[in-house]
């Protein structure tokens, strides 16, 4: 009996099973391993993952935004400045969660003030469910997103932001530019001076805990203020140029126009029109060619305006003075089977009477009894082929070739502004050079006292320092054949009442590919007053479409009105010397546009 109960007990004995025991021991293992493994991954390898994961929890960026910086005109008016707006979004998951969309009357409400599409407005929202912004409308009025905010839709959400103004419109558009939606500079000033307009925003970083309550202030960055920009442009002279240009455009029915007014001792820019124009503050289905900045990016065979550049030239080089009489009779001539010839014989002319006259055969005599190399060189220090150190985007710096080889029929045209391109701000530089005694200068859009601590015009490097290229005495004389120019009928209406005056017209054919066209080009460059020059102006009317198309018909008048009113409004002192003078002016005064 006893032997069968051990038996029985022997039976119910545990046993271990030494295999099972390995198994279970090496899972343990290996999950141990693998915990190890993870944890030293995720420490060594890639410690960041933790930390990127709690600070997306726990981290948050404010920013203080900052407004861009006024443009303002050398008289302190304003030209851009940037308004306070609103911009309507949308959190496609608080809509959903609050099943806002069934709110159909709030909706086609929103769509109303928008004047957009309902469905379309629901369609962009409701995309992705799981985003938590999508713009709806940027820049709104104040009116409309107090309406907006009163409609209490779930998940739509207004923030703040600033919209660009123009006060002035189309008068300054080219000059001023516009910014884009997220206000950056697209064109004009807005554009070269982008960053310092910006300033840059703001920035505090910091942890919050689970409540949502800021524990820990990480970073602090201070905002840096933009700049305003004082300009150099007068608007008063800017608005009476472009009254007057877009009046002969459309009185002309030409295509299109430019106006550039600088004042000739700081090589400041005082006015640069063109026309036609846009509306910054609307450019909705505006054609893309009213964009163009015209003055500085067209350019023209200047025609005769660039004749006085050749009696300089002849006067620098010796070959001429103020006393030589240069034979032009019988009014024409072959150079390698070319025709050169005035409209009529002028025979024996002074310097004074070329210009007077406006004669191709005297310029022609003067360039070929120069070293070519010499001639060549003048157009080069006078700035053709160059820009004019604006450091305005777009601008042409034209065509005036540099090559080896010319022929006697390409320097006689060159001579009377023919194989030459400039734009009319090019021109413009030009006229203030002689005007200022023979001092190229870089052309600044900048006022040239500018505010303290300004860093606008480091901005823009300038191209090249002011330098001497004529002399004093010989572009004095120049000046005073010019004079002469427009007291003469040929000019007669570039004249202006109380001032002395002087000025070259320019007629051109349009150069196009493979020669020339049949539209013209009417030009007028001037300068005054001539006892002590301030101002040089050019007009540019671009393809004249009815009888009158010469630079003396169509530019001329023009040019008188604009000098005469920027004269004033700059209290420069009449030089006119006598009473009969001042009333044969009037008398003589073109009627308006």
């Amino acid at each position: 009996m006893k032997g069968s109960v051990n038996n029985k007990a022997d039976k119910y004995k545990p046993t271990t099973v030494a295999w099972r025991f390995y198994v279970v021991l090496g899972v343990i293992a290996l999950v141990y391993a693998g915990l190890a493994a993870r944890t030293a991954y995720i420490q060594v390898v890639e410690p960041e993952m933790l930390k990127k994961q709690g600070d997306m929890r726990s981290l948050r960026t404010a920013s203080s935004k900052v407004h861009r910086g006024s443009i303002v005109d050398r008289n302190g008016r304003e030209l851009a400045v940037s308004v306070p707006v609103e911009t309507v979004w949308a959190d496609p998951k608080i809509i959903m969660q609050n099943n806002a969309l069934a709110m159909v009357e709030h909706w086609q409400a929103l769509a109303d003030v928008l004047d957009k599409d309902v469905n379309t407005i629901k369609e962009r929202v409701t995309r992705n469910p799981a985003k938590r912004f999508v713009y709806v409308q940027r820049q709104v009025s104040p009116a409309m997103a107090t309406y907006i905010k009163q409609l209490k839709i779930p998940g739509i959400h207004l923030r703040k932001e600033s919209k660009r103004f123009y006060p002035t419109g189309e008068i300054s558009a080219h000059i001023v530019g516009f910014t884009n939606v997220d206000d950056k500079g697209i064109e004009g000033v807005e554009r070269v001076y982008d960053q310092l307009l910006t300033g840059e925003n703001g920035k505090k970083q910091y942890r919050k805990d689970a409540k949502g309550n800021r524990i820990e202030v990480l970073k602090d960055v201070e905002s840096t203020p933009p700049e305003d920009l004082t300009l150099s442009i007068d608007q008063r002279i800017q608005a009476l140029a472009y009254t007057e240009l877009k009046g002969a455009v459309k009185a002309f029915k030409a295509s299109s126009g430019s106006v550039v007014v600088t004042n000739v001792h700081t090589g400041e820019i005082l006015a640069l029109v063109n026309s036609p124009s846009y509306n910054p503050n609307n450019r909705r289905n505006v054609a893309i060619h009213r964009f163009r900045n015209r003055a500085i990016t067209d350019f023209y065979e200047p025609g005769s305006t660039m004749k006085p550049l050749t009696v300089l030239s002849a006067l620098e080089f010796g070959s001429a003075n103020s006393k030589t009489i240069v034979d032009t009779n019988p009014g024409r001539m072959r150079i390698g089977g070319r025709r050169v010839s005035d409209p009529r014989n002028h025979g024996e002319q002074s310097l004074t009477d070329i210009l007077v006259n406006s004669s191709n055969m005297g310029t022609t005599k003067l360039a070929l009894d120069m070293p070519k190399e010499f001639f060549l060189d003048k157009f080069f220090e006078a700035g053709f082929g160059e820009s004019t150190g604006t450091g305005l985007i777009g601008e042409s710096s034209g065509i005036m070739h540099d090559r080896q080889r010319w022929s006697k029929i390409e320097l006689a045209t060159l001579s009377y502004g023919m194989g030459v391109a400039a734009t009319p701000l090019q021109l413009a530089r030009f006229y203030a050079t002689i005007a200022n005694g023979g001092i190229k200068r870089p052309l600044t859009i900048l006022k040239k006292t500018p505010s303290k601590n300004s860093t606008a015009n480091a901005a823009v490097p300038t191209l090249f320092e002011e330098q001497r290229v004529f002399s004093k005495q010989y572009s004095r004389e120049v000046v005073s054949m010019l004079e002469h120019v427009v007291n003469d009928h040929p000019v007669d209406q570039a004249k202006v009442a109380g001032y002395r005056v002087g000025g070259k017209t320019g007629t051109a054919f349009k150069a196009m590919a493979g020669g020339y066209g049949n539209d013209y080009v009417g030009l007028f460059a001037g300068i005054a007053p001539i006892s002590n020059p301030e101002l040089a102006i050019v007009v540019v009317i671009n393809e004249p479409g009815g009888d009158l198309y010469h630079g003396g018909e169509v530019a001329a008048p023009v040019f008188s009105r604009v000098m005469k009113g920027a004269l004033r409004l700059l209290n420069v002192a009449p030089d006119a010397n006598t009473a009969t003078a001042n009333q044969a002016a009037d008398q003589k005064e073109p009627n308006h546009v």
